[in-house]
């Protein structure tokens, strides 16, 4: 599989994945009991419901339009019912794609700030700074108790969620619902691709895990993303034992391709109980055996 094939997104690619999955009926066309060679809205049926003519969309999704108006993307997104990070997505790549010809400019520093650092160690939750391809770029001692990695140890371009999620075999115990997070990951990583289509170690990134996971390959080719906003993750930690903890992601204010990602856990609950006996074993406990 070619790095270009296996990495670069583009709008057509997304209008198709997005086109097959909605159903004529969700979208309020009427059944008309034709039998469908493939699943989701037929292209007339998008182009009807956006008000846009076949032949545009078929020259969307070839490639063949450089650039599409907002108020055609913003219609596009309402016929094809995207969230609004999919409408995010959509727009970002469309405007990536009439820029193609200006070289992107690839982060290229894992510098952190003091003043992060500082934060990071005052939380007494789990929390990491992650950047656009979920790298963890720092972390307080609790976060690397929690996922049971000392990212101390690891060369730089191997602490990464989305590559540990999929090639580390820790990490599929860690979690109670291991293919739902790797999922998600995905599409969070999808997602940072909007920000640098051409960034050349994202491209490395996914063509190595395309290579060496068959879930992973699928669930790319896909196209679903995600933002990392709040929600929950289930554990089955082997120090702390079982936890169900809320997550949230915070972007620091003139650094927008980072976030700040927190665990935590309401009080009086056993969550929040294995997470504090998880703080004071990892307060105690040598870094090495934290894994």
């Amino acid at each position: 599989m070619s790095q270009r094939n296996a990495s670069n997104p583009t709008l057509g690619d997304f209008l198709r994945a997005c086109r097959a999955r909605v159903h004529p009926v969700e979208a309020g066309l009427p059944d008309d009991g034709r039998h469908r060679r493939v699943p989701g809205l037929r292209r007339e049926e998008l182009a009807q419901l956006a008000n846009v003519s076949v032949d545009y969309v078929v020259r969307l999704e070839q490639g063949r339009t450089a650039n599409v108006s907002t108020a055609v993307l913003e219609s596009l997104a309402r016929a094809l019912r995207l969230r609004p990070d999919e409408r995010d997505y959509l727009l970002r790549i469309a405007e990536a794609g009439a820029a193609s010809h200006a070289p992107a400019p690839h982060p290229t520093t894992s510098a952190v700030r003091p003043q992060t650092r500082t934060l990071l160690d005052g939380w007494a939750f789990p929390a990491m700074l992650l950047g656009p391809r979920l790298d963890v770029l720092a972390w307080n001692a609790l976060g690397a108790a929690l996922l049971g990695t000392d990212f101390g140890a690891l060369p730089e371009e191997e602490r990464n969620l989305v590559r540990l999620a999929f090639l580390d075999p820790h990490f599929r115990q860690l979690y109670t619902d291991w293919r739902h997070v790797a999922r998600e990951c995905v599409g969070y990583l999808r997602m940072g691709m909007a920000h640098d289509p051409g960034d050349p170690r994202l491209l490395a990134l996914v063509e190595e895990l395309s290579t060496a996971d068959a879930d992973f390959r699928r669930w790319w080719s896909d196209h679903r993303v995600r933002t990392r906003a709040v929600g929950t993750k289930s554990f089955r930690h082997p120090v702390a034992g079982a936890m169900t903890l809320d997550f949230q992601s915070l972007v620091l204010g003139d650094e927008p391709d980072r976030t700040v990602f927190v665990y935590s856990a309401q009080p009086d609950t056993p969550s929040y109980e294995a997470l504090r006996f998880l703080a004071t074993w990892s307060s105690s406990a040598p870094e090495a055996a934290r894994r």
